[in-house]
């Protein structure tokens, strides 16, 4: 049986904050088992060109994006919200195994259901090849410090 993800729909302005942080925090994680209890068990993703259903196949895309995004850092920031919805814009950057890096932008748009679960996730997203010293998310991994500026304060 699933489980309440707070906060709850409809959401003020503080809760669309608060879950797009936790979002971010929990995808910074890259554990794709915890963070499939936040979609709801038939939750719909766009991610790119890809289509995903369900959480298995949440599971396996995140496993295979980590394989090749490697040293992922994730800020997200909302940018719009409704009873029930999120949009978020982002920025993570990662490198591949040749060490090549790059900073992926994107828009994600969010709709949840009454337990707070995600149902739906429509990702854009781009890639651009950036140098070492262009670099702009530099903590250790895990979860963004709270002092760590957000992408506005960035100026991305």
């Amino acid at each position: 049986m699933d489980q309440p993800r707070p906060p709850l729909p409809p959401f003020s302005l503080e809760d669309a904050i608060l879950k797009v942080r936790k979002a971010e925090d929990a995808w910074n994680m890259q554990n794709p088992e915890a963070i499939a209890l936040a979609y709801s068990s038939d939750s719909v993703w766009r991610n790119r060109s890809e289509f995903v259903r369900g959480r298995e196949q949440i599971i396996a895309f995140l496993r295979r994006k980590w394989v090749r995004e490697l040293d992922y850092r994730l800020i997200k920031e909302i940018w719009a919200h409704s009873d029930n919805r999120i949009a978020v814009r982002f920025a993570y950057e990662w490198h591949d195994d040749s060490g090549n890096w790059y900073r992926s932008y994107g828009n994600e748009n969010w709709e949840f259901d009454e337990l707070g679960l995600m149902r739906a996730r429509h990702a854009s997203i781009n890639d651009l090849r950036i140098s070492d010293s262009e670099r702009k998310f530099h903590w250790s991994s895990g979860p963004r410090p709270a002092e760590y500026p957000g992408l506005t304060e960035l100026g991305l």
